[in-house]
Parts: structure tokens; sequence; C-alpha cells
């Protein structure tokens, strides 16, 4: 199931909306990687909310989108996730260490623009 993929202004926000496959999480990275070069984005917002579970690899998968799209330029934000989903990922060790995280999309939105007009709009 493709995660579709808005642009508003210079963020791009993906949507998850149910468990993706692994192979669903992979081409979210090279959709994300791919659309942050062309569109010029500066940030990425990745709404999780609609997930009651969150394993292994797609905590992985999230930590390297975040580390692929600022090696593009873009500041990455997780945002959504459920509270027995975070307390489910720390019983079992899973972290998303070294990515910014928020409670909604509202926030993620903030997170991302907030710096925006440094570097002609780039975000560090």
């Amino acid at each position: 199931m493709a995660v579709p993929i808005l642009k508003q202004g210079n963020v791009l926000i993906a949507c998850i909306q149910a468990a993706l496959t692994d192979n669903d999480l992979r081409q979210l990275k090279d959709d994300l990687a791919d659309q942050v070069g062309r569109f010029r984005a500066a940030g990425v917002v990745i709404d999780v909310s609609a997930l009651d579970v969150m394993d292994s690899f797609a905590t992985r998968t999230l930590r390297g989108i975040a580390e692929t799209t600022k090696l593009r330029g873009a500041r990455t934000v997780v945002v959504g996730i459920q509270p027995d989903v975070a307390f489910a990922m720390i019983q079992l060790g899973l972290t998303l260490d070294g990515v910014a995280t928020g409670l909604d999309l509202d926030e993620g939105m903030e997170l991302v623009t907030r710096e925006a007009g440094d570097l002609d709009g780039r975000i560090p």
C-alpha cells in the first residue's frame, strides 16, 4: 500500500494510514528521499497516529528515513505516536534516537518550519 505524500509549502507530509509491509516501508524511504530532492523540501513530517504497533523494522526504517532526508537537506519529524505504542516501544527497547518527534501534525509542522527563515528557507 503506497503512503500518500503531500506537499505543503517546502514541507512533505507522509501520513501512514495502516500497518505497512517491509516493502512498503522501503518504498516510503525511497519516495521521500527522491521527493526531498525533486521538490527541494526543507522538512518532512511523518504521521504515524493511525498505527497501533511499531515493530523493530518500522522503527529502524523511520530512523533511516530521518538520516537519509537529513543528508538530502531536510529535517524529519515523526508525529502521532500513540501512548500505548510508545509504552510498547520502550518495553521492547525500540527508540527513535536522533529523530525529532511531536504530538501531532501541527507540532510537527511547527518543528520543521521553525527555522525556515535561515539558509534561504533551508532547515539546518
